[in-house]
């Protein structure tokens, strides 16, 4: 079937009602979860010759945490679909209310390739539990994935239920000049710019999942250490091509040379002493990807790391002193496994400088004082973040995950998935046993008087 033909006959099979009933939705969720227990050794191994990730980090970074989701959509869809009951204002009285959820109709999800399994399948399980149907476009920057993924979903739903495309640029531009019922697009910014403008012209909502500049604050009274290890990780995970990694530190100028020496010692700890042999470190998705993230290292100046190997798409994970805050490392969203580092000596320093950003998708807090927490949280605008930690507030399935301003608009996770598909509509049903005249004409300050009682 060809883009258009698909789309109708989503269209059509949408409004048969087919999608409406919750045993038809728990069935679909459930055969999603089937098909990922039938496709895991083809993902893994795809995920691996693609991306060079392992099985338990491709487990704990993807099909982990679409299990996890559908799981909990499974547990709470019945109380999510139930009308909710609302007492009306004494102006419409007598009547009752409730808000009803329907499903936005048919919904296009628009894929990134660096967690190509999570990020198509996880607002696919928000679709399905809504009630929606759903056009799906996965990354050609990871063709074995996206292979695997195309046969997944084409052998799991049919085509006027769930679709699939792969392809270029070209697939995309057809896509999006065709009318959905919402778009949920993850990407780049730059990317983001061109899904709202189509949508603009159609007047469909969007959900834009984007990127940006995320910083990570160290502060004076910070757990180096622990610091340490967790930024590690948070970098180095997915070889730093992570929209919420830490994008650039800023750290208080007195813990600088015991976080350089600890974060070189929690590199070894995590992968060993020959990162390059490591089976649990990933690789760059392309050559232009590894010239790119490369150029920023030659550009700064090496603290630690940086060993690169073109051949292999390989690169170690370096942290950086940049030649400026005006350095193409601290403009562009680095999306690889470098660590830009700046200092302050007064925290509001560090606050000034993020504040004069783009607002970011996340933003990583050390201290152990409760008084810089409150501080950086009541001052800084950004998508969610962790205190004392990286990247796992992605994890829960309990609380929205989105950005705000240049890094998106729009959330996900849990029943704010079921949300987003969904259309809120509320309904007052009037009584007809008594019809009070004072909204009628010919109105009279009387009337007006009485009005105002009813609305006080």
């Amino acid at each position: 079937m060809d883009i258009p033909e698909t789309i109708e006959a989503q269209r059509s099979f949408f409004l048969s009602g087919a999608t409406l009933r919750r045993g038809f939705r728990e069935a679909m969720l459930r055969r999603l979860l089937d098909a990922l227990d039938i496709y895991e050794d083809e993902l893994y191994a795809a995920l691996w010759k693609d991306l060079h990730k392992s099985r338990q980090e491709a487990y704990l970074t993807e099909t982990g945490i679409v299990r996890s989701e559908i799981r909990t959509h499974l547990r709470q869809l019945r109380s999510w679909m139930k009308p909710e009951r609302h007492l009306p204002s004494a102006a419409v009285a007598p009547s009752g209310a409730k808000v009803m959820c329907e499903p936005l109709g048919c919904a296009l999800i628009i894929a990134p390739w660096n967690y190509p399994v999570q990020l198509l399948l996880n607002p696919l399980v928000g679709a399905i539990s809504a009630g929606c149907t759903a056009v799906l476009k996965t990354s050609p920057a990871v063709p074995t994935v996206a292979a695997v993924l195309e046969k997944l979903v084409s052998d799991t739903f049919p085509p006027e239920y769930v679709a699939v495309f792969g392809g270029h640029r070209d697939v995309n531009t057809e896509l999006l000049s065709q009318k959905f019922d919402i778009i949920f697009f993850t990407g780049s910014p730059s990317t983001g710019r061109v899904v709202m403008e189509a949508a603009a012209r159609q007047l469909t909502p969007v959900v834009l999942e984007l990127g940006g500049k995320s910083p990570c604050i160290v502060d004076a009274g910070a757990d180096i250490r622990t610091a340490a290890r967790k930024i590690a990780w948070g970098k180095s995970l997915n070889a730093g091509q992570t929209c919420i990694a830490p994008d650039y530190l800023m750290i208080h100028s007195s813990r600088r040379e015991e976080f350089v020496e600890e974060f070189g010692r929690a590199l070894d700890r995590l992968y060993g002493p020959d990162l390059q042999a490591c089976g649990h470190y990933s690789r760059m998705v392309s050559t232009e990807a590894f010239d790119r993230v490369k150029s920023y290292i030659d550009s700064s100046e090496v603290l630690y790391g940086g060993r690169c190997c073109r051949d292999s798409l390989f690169i170690e994970p370096a942290l950086v002193v940049p030649s400026g805050p005006d350095a193409p490392v601290m403009q562009e969203e680095i999306f690889g496994p470098i660590l830009p580092m700046l200092t302050f000596d007064r925290l509001q320093e560090a606050i000034d400088f993020i504040r004069g950003r783009e607002k970011p998708l996340a933003l990583y807090l050390f201290t152990s004082d409760r008084a810089a927490e409150r501080q950086v949280l009541g001052s800084c605008s950004f998508g969610g973040g962790c205190i004392n930690d990286t990247i796992i507030h992605l994890a829960t399935t309990h609380m929205p995950f989105g950005g705000v301003g240049h890094s998106g608009m729009g959330s996900y996770h849990g029943k704010k998935s079921f949300e987003t598909f969904t259309h809120a509509r509320s309904i007052v049903k009037k009584a007809t046993w008594l019809d009070l005249p004072l909204r009628y004409h010919p109105y009279s300050e009387k009337k007006l008087r009485m009005v105002k009682k009813f609305m006080k």
